[in-house]
């Protein structure tokens, strides 16, 4: 089963992914997760992409590409695989199918997690991050237990830039110009499933189940 995650940057799919990874026993694969690695470790394509990232725009699709075609041929990968923060434009979508379908494979659903700009400026702006440990919280749903310092490590939490309000909505720009096309591309496809990312986790994760059964 190979699942493609749509949506807005903030909207949830991540969570998502995670949850669908864990049920179904398959890889939840992040471009994000990819691309933190890198800049963590100091390569040279972390410091490249980081270059994109703080200032809220998309790495270019030749450096996601490479990363992500060496990443899905992992023997983890046989039985499927969450994608989550690829593809974001139609190239790499395009990409990715001619790849696949060099493999006899495809993509078997690409679900749209649906949430308005609004909501999502509101989510993201609340973030904050302990950027010793990774451990991470939200002012209004997940507080840590003493204001601007993580809970598990005593570190102090921070606002990441690709958090901050600015870059939220330069991101939800971004989106709607290149990613939200890749809503009609997998439409045309007959793989496109939509479920309303507003409601509560919980509920989000059933709908989701229940159209991969």
């Amino acid at each position: 089963m190979k699942i493609v995650m749509l949506g807005a940057p903030g909207a949830g799919k991540g969570t998502q992914a995670k949850m669908i990874a864990e049920k179904y026993g398959i890889p939840h694969v992040s471009t994000g997760d990819i691309f933190r690695a890198n800049i963590k470790n100091g390569t040279d394509l972390g410091k490249e992409a980081k270059t994109y990232m703080d200032k809220g725009e998309l790495v270019p699709d030749e450096l996601t590409v490479r990363i992500l075609l060496d990443r899905v041929a992992q023997e983890d990968c046989k039985n499927g695989y969450v994608l989550d923060g690829f593809p974001r434009t139609i190239p790499q979508a395009e990409v990715l199918d001619t790849e696949l379908t060099k493999l006899g494979e495809k993509i078997d659903y690409a679900i749209n997690v649906e949430v308005p700009d609004e909501n999502i400026i509101k989510r993201m702006s609340g973030r904050r991050a302990c950027l010793s440990c990774g451990a991470t919280y939200h002012i209004e749903h997940v507080p840590p237990k003493k204001e601007g310092i993580c809970d598990k490590c005593g570190s102090e939490l921070v606002l990441r830039d690709d958090d901050k309000e600015e870059t939220v909505k330069n991101r939800l720009n971004v989106y709607h110009q290149q990613t939200q096309p890749l809503i009609d591309f997998y439409n045309n496809k007959k793989v496109l499933k939509e479920v309303d990312g507003t409601v509560d986790m919980k509920d989000v994760f059933k709908a989701i189940t229940d159209i991969l059964g």
